[in-house]
């Protein structure tokens, strides 16, 4: 399936790695671009975490829009969502979960946006029975791009994630390994050296910066978002 219009899904190869991270900064640097770009998070769970800026609020702040809109299923407790649903007494239906994306970006496209879709967790975390991120993916027709961590064992988990993807017939348009260090050891070097001969997918390095407009949009100035979000993929 493709996608009606133009849009990036963000994934990553667990939970933690950096995923909206990487979403405020490539919304970062498209506003300052005067790109018009809308985020979406569709399933967050761990909102009873307080004195932290949660995902939703951080992509709303710097989109301008309240953090409800960016995540319409939000829950509590900080867990898989099929899990996290259940807890709360609201558990996910793929289908309801499917229906609100689809009208979400067909209303984005309406305005003329890109859409910048963020998953949760890995792929193959459930969503609901038997339904998984990577389903999801599948179903909406995105290209995916693909967060991961700079250390240790990353080699493993982005292969695994990225040729599930490919598997699912999810164009790929590349990898980043997030938090990367200015002075990268043997370990980090070598992992981006790998991971991109292992896969013939592009692997990109970011920082660590600030969560703010400025520089986030600085930092995504080194990456091809512009080729994502048009669902071309960089050649490594």
């Amino acid at each position: 399936m493709t996608a009606a219009g133009p849009g990036l899904f963000v994934t990553g190869t667990d939970t933690g790695v950096g995923k909206t991270y990487l979403c405020a900064a490539i919304l970062a640097a498209a506003r300052r671009a005067g790109v018009p770009v809308r985020p979406l998070k569709p399933v967050l769970t761990g909102t009873e975490e307080v004195g932290v800026e949660q995902d939703h609020q951080l992509l709303g702040r710097l989109a301008g829009l309240p953090p409800d809109a960016v995540a319409p299923f939000a829950f509590p407790f900080p867990a898989s969502p099929h899990l996290a649903s259940a807890l709360a007494g609201r558990p996910l239906e793929a289908q309801k979960v499917v229906g609100t994306v689809r009208a979400e970006l067909e209303a984005a496209w309406g305005r003329g946006e890109t859409v910048i879709v963020e998953g949760v967790g890995g792929v193959i975390v459930p969503l609901a029975d038997r339904y998984t991120v990577l389903d999801l993916v599948a179903e909406l027709g995105l290209p995916a791009l693909v967060v991961a961590r700079s250390t240790l064992g990353t080699i493993n988990h982005t292969a695994l994630t990225v040729r599930a993807l490919e598997g699912a017939g999810v164009e790929v348009v590349g990898v980043v390994l997030n938090r990367f260090p200015k002075d990268p050891g043997p370990i980090e070097a070598d992992n981006k050296k790998t991971v991109e001969a292992l896969l013939s997918v592009a692997v990109h390095t970011f920082p660590d910066v600030a969560a703010e407009p400025q520089p986030l949009a600085e930092a995504a100035a080194a990456l091809p978002w512009q080729r994502w979000l048009s669902g071309r993929p960089d050649q490594p």
